[in-house]
């Protein structure tokens, strides 16, 4: 789901967003009270009893807040920043839907979370695997569950979430946005916590054989936007998502015909179908490491490659040094 792509200055733009639905219509409103009063009122009536014994005690707080949330969705009684980004949608929805596969299946290890500050910009910049970008997705479920602020992580994604049907307006609705310099820098000024994947799709459709091992960086233009807005830069190790689907070949013609960056072949998938789409339950570990102060660099430090480049290797080479010591500490892959 995420992944940087390097953009030539000047080309980079911020796709154009619509503005949250809204009922026009005093019926709308009129229509969704009715509705919510029907619903509770058969909860606490003739089911009540039923509803206690099988959602337990405080159903019925539980039972009106999603009420309450089905009516601002209905009437557009609620909010999307100028990227798009809904923070109820999110919160309700999206990361419910993804925390149990960050809980209960790949039983995530968050280990320095602490390092995040509490308020303001930071940039998080973590290595990619897996074939399909699950760690990215779950790195925004633990921050947002194990920091004391419940951060939301804002994800640069690459060029082509933003051109696939249905994939673009949830992106948009979970806080992501394009891969490039102008929308993090502006997203970090804002004092966002932003998450940056330099490695891009070179990451997540390396083969098995060259896992954990960090692909390049790019021109580090994430050092840059991170100078420029004066945040910590938060190196962030995974481990436990590149076996989950393993890449152990690649079908370069379909790839292209398609206009994909790779179809990849793994011991599951296509051999069992669509069973071949489920990830492998690995036990991972999440690392934040120290966070890498910008605010002592002079304000044209930005525009210094040199300076730009020798950062960036310190983040790439702190992340790798942090994926040896986790590999050497794991027990299993699997538990």
């Amino acid at each position: 789901m995420s992944a940087a792509a390097e953009n030539v200055p000047g080309e980079a733009k911020v796709i154009p967003i619509e503005s949250a639905p809204s009922w026009t219509s005093p019926e709308g409103p009129k229509l969704a009270d009715r509705l919510a009063e029907a619903v509770g009122g058969v909860l606490s009536g003739p089911l009540g009893p039923a509803a206690t014994g099988l959602f337990g005690k405080g159903w019925e707080g539980r039972a009106a807040e999603r009420l309450a949330f089905l009516r601002r969705r209905v009437t557009g009684d609620y909010e999307v920043d100028e990227f798009g980004f809904d923070r109820e949608l999110t919160e309700e929805v999206l990361l419910s839907l993804l925390r149990p596969l960050a809980e209960k299946y790949f039983r995530i290890d968050v280990q320095g979370v602490e390092h995040i500050p509490a308020e303001g910009g930071a940039l998080i910049v973590a290595n990619h695997s897996g074939t399909i970008p699950l760690d990215a997705l779950m790195t925004q479920v633990v921050i947002h569950d194990h920091h004391p602020a419940r951060r939301h992580l804002r994800m640069l994604a690459a060029d082509l979430v933003f051109v696939l049907p249905g994939v673009n307006e949830v992106a948009r609705k979970a806080g992501h946005t394009l891969a490039c310099n102008e929308d993090a820098q502006a997203l970090l000024e804002r004092g966002e916590v932003v998450g940056v994947w330099p490695e891009g799709f070179k990451g997540i459709g390396k083969p098995f054989s060259e896992r954990y091992k960090l692909q390049r960086f790019g021109r580090g233009g994430f050092v840059a936007s991170a100078l420029r807005a004066r945040v910590p830069i938060v190196p962030c190790s995974i481990v436990g998502a590149e076996e989950t689907y393993p890449m152990i070949g690649n079908v370069k013609t379909l790839a292209r015909l398609l206009g994909l960056p790779y179809v990849p072949v793994t011991p599951t998938f296509p051999w069992l179908g669509p069973l071949g789409v489920l990830p492998l339950p690995t036990k991972w570990t999440i690392r934040f490491g120290e966070p890498i102060a910008t605010d002592s660099y002079p304000a044209e430090a930005a525009d210094d490659p040199m300076l730009v480049f020798d950062l960036a290797d310190e983040v790439r080479e702190t992340i790798q040094h942090t994926l040896y010591q986790l590999l050497v500490q794991r027990r299993s892959v699997f538990f």
